[in-house]
């Protein structure tokens, strides 16, 4: 796969340099020069040292990515939201799994499911990369790269916080502050080795949270993340003593079969279309009828 750019600066510059300032790693080029791939100025064959000049054709290919032959395919459906040649988005329904799980009969995650799809495409590229996750029982947004470049552009803007997501949550019990934060660090429970609890050794996290609809019995919440924790956003509303419903494990009440949390919104950069892409995810079925109850209490209580 080959990506390609005309030099725009007034001074030459060397090959290795101009990739770079379009977001090409180091390790990329390694790939380029080692493992089949080739860089090229003007349609020529060059190596990294030589020098692009003032309007410059500019290019880096990268050879096909072959699958793990460990990782079976799965022909179980997906919800696309969105697709390019880069990036494929999916909305993730509750109970099925990001990345594989060890020791299931069936490996039927998203990135088995993903794989299937790459195969029945037909795509030049076959490893299924992910940068975004969600945990089981979360319904919502999740990003695939479709390829090596994709997926260092997307972990270089997770880690400068650029990528943005929103959540929508159902809370046990009335919160009574419309915008808040909940700064509280996280640790593994020394007792379970999937259970967090926020604890002075744990890493730092913040969650930013807007009250949408309250009523006595649970309050709807927006929510944005400034770090990434696992099961941040559940901890964080546990020791808030607000409880995601259904989400058992931290202490919610047991009204739906799966903590009601959604990823609805996600935007980044693409720097191959040159433009933020922004997506939106529907709400899930359990989570709307459950907030159609809430926001009917509310009204009721409000008469």
């Amino acid at each position: 796969m080959e990506f390609a750019w005309v030099y725009t600066g007034n001074q030459p510059i060397k090959l290795r340099s101009a990739l770079k300032q379009r977001g090409v790693t180091s390790s990329l080029i390694k790939v380029a020069i080692f493992h089949g791939g080739q860089m090229t100025i003007n349609h020529e064959p060059k190596w990294a040292i030589d020098l692009v000049e003032p309007g410059d054709r500019f290019a880096i290919e990268l050879p096909p990515e072959v699958p793990n032959d460990h990782v079976p395919a799965c022909q179980a459906p997906f919800e696309i939201a969105y697709e390019d040649r880069d990036f494929l988005i999916i909305n993730k329904a509750a109970g099925v799994a990001t990345v594989p799980a060890h020791n299931v009969a069936v490996q039927d995650s998203l990135v088995n499911r993903v794989k299937y799809y790459y195969q029945k495409q037909g795509y030049e590229n076959q490893v299924t990369h992910v940068a975004t996750r969600l945990d089981k029982d979360t319904s919502g947004l999740v990003v695939f790269p479709k390829h090596r470049f994709a997926h260092a552009v997307l972990d270089d803007q997770l880690k400068h916080h650029t990528v943005k997501k929103e959540y929508v949550a159902l809370v046990s019990g009335r919160i009574t502050i419309a915008h808040g934060y909940i700064d509280a660090p996280i640790q593994r429970d020394p007792e379970s080795f999937v259970k967090r609890q926020v604890g002075l050794d744990g890493k730092a996290a913040v969650t930013e949270y807007w009250l949408t609809h309250a009523t006595d019995q649970a309050s709807i919440v927006k929510i944005r993340l400034h770090t990434g924790r696992t099961h941040q956003i559940r901890v964080h509303f546990s020791y808030l003593n607000h409880p995601l419903l259904g989400d058992v494990m931290y202490g919610g009440p047991a009204v739906m079969d799966r903590q009601a949390l959604h990823c609805q919104w996600l935007s980044f950069y693409s720097p191959f279309l040159g433009r933020q892409i922004e997506l939106n995810a529907p709400m899930p079925s359990d989570m709307k009828t459950a907030i159609e109850k809430i926001e009917s209490i509310n009204k009721r209580d409000a008469d």
